[in-house]
């Protein structure tokens, strides 16, 4: 008997204020050659095959969203996010849980992925889609994309930034970025009980890492960056070709 392919959906939070980029507004609004940033992010995954739906999750202050194209297609869904990433992500994954049919699948795949983060190529989400089909019967807890540390790395005396303790080593160090792709179940479910021992949750994996899981590591593009400040404005243009 052949096995079910699982459902697989992709979370974007997009609560956050961007005030890093001091633009007066939430850089994923930033418009970039006639499409806001969260636009080229949404169009890396609409209209890929295996993915059925994206769920964009928003500030309940947000008024830029409902006024793009993107607001009024069928496969995209608006849910309010919290006061920090984390329970924007859990705001998403908790809109999936209510969908009935859902409970018909017993292989459920999430793909979180930074608003952000235009700069996915398609290649590496191959890799993340070809990972969830690959492992869909198996007990793998997921993964995440991540490129090697390059740079020296060092860390600062404690009490004065200003002042080198050490060089960390930096041979088993990588740079996650995001897409981040688990089972819906379980990654609800360690973040949950992480919010609940108040644990210290940087990204997704790392709720996982809290409870017990060891998320694998892909290997990605090291140019799938993330904006976060004026500067990375610039280069957006460059790297969308705009």
């Amino acid at each position: 008997m052949l096995k079910k392919r699982p459902e697989i959906a992709v979370i974007i939070p997009a609560a956050g204020n961007g005030t890093r980029t001091k633009l007066g507004f939430p850089k994923q609004y930033y418009k970039i050659g006639g499409k806001t940033v969260i636009e080229h992010t949404i169009s890396i995954f609409l209209h890929h095959p295996e993915i059925f739906k994206i769920v964009v999750s928003v500030g309940k202050d947000d008024y830029y969203f409902k006024d793009l194209k993107v607001f009024r297609n069928p496969s995209v869904e608006v849910v309010f996010g919290g006061r920090k990433r984390v329970h924007s992500v859990l705001s998403g994954l908790d809109y999936f849980l209510k969908k009935s049919y859902f409970h018909l699948s017993r292989s459920i795949w999430v793909i979180i992925h930074d608003a952000s983060r235009p700069f996915l190529r398609q290649s590496d989400l191959k890799k993340v889609i070809n990972f969830i089909l690959k492992n869909k019967g198996s007990k793998a807890c997921g993964g995440i994309l991540a490129h090697p540390v390059i740079d020296t790395i060092k860390k600062n005396m404690r009490g004065d930034r200003s002042e080198i303790e050490q060089t960390i080593d930096r041979t088993n160090l990588w740079n996650a970025v995001t897409p981040q792709f688990f089972p819906l179940y379980l990654i609800r479910k360690c973040i949950l009980y992480s919010l609940f021992k108040k644990a210290l949750i940087t990204d997704e994996a790392s709720a996982l890492e809290f409870c017990g899981y060891h998320p694998k590591i892909l290997l990605g593009r090291s140019d799938n960056l993330k904006i976060t400040s004026k500067e990375d404005l610039k280069l957006a243009r460059f790297y969308l070709k705009i």
